[in-house]
């Protein structure tokens, strides 16, 4: 029978922030440094370290993959609401003779800022429009009728 082979030693030159962050390492595992350097190396030398490194940076892609979704959704119900509320307005709204025009100029003002006051407080408080629509409208879709 072969005798096992002993180990090989090195040197290596570490900055001292990481000479502190292994030894405090060791420390808390209660294991030697010469230990933890070798499974260090052994983790970085592996062939299936690229395989883990390519699994964590697929997982953190597919979660900046569902918030790209969730922001463009967000967004189209934004400026669909936007729409139908535009042309809900445009349709309902008769023009006015030129007195009454100048009262409602007036009042714009004021209206508008209530309107920024009731926004700013829906959004800091809730509900979002957003949270009322489901997630898949095409299911919701199906049981209300649409306008035209």
């Amino acid at each position: 029978m072969a005798a096992p082979k002993k180990k090989a030693q090195i040197s290596v030159y570490l900055d001292p922030g990481v000479m502190q962050a292994l030894s405090a390492y060791a420390a808390r595992r209660e294991q030697s440094m010469s230990l933890i350097a070798e499974a260090a190396i052994a983790s970085f030398l592996s062939p299936d370290a690229d395989e883990r490194r390519e699994a964590a940076i697929a997982k953190r892609l597919d979660q900046q993959d569902r918030r790209l979704a969730r922001l463009e959704r967000d967004v189209a119900i934004g400026v669909e609401t936007l729409a139908l509320f535009i042309r809900f307005w445009l349709n309902t709204t008769p023009p006015l003779p030129e007195p009454a025009a100048k009262a409602a100029r007036a009042q714009a003002g004021a209206r508008y800022d209530h309107f920024i006051a009731t926004l700013g407080r829906r959004l800091n408080e809730g509900p979002k429009l957003r949270q009322e629509i489901p997630e898949d409208i095409s299911e919701a879709s199906a049981s209300v009728p649409r306008e035209s």
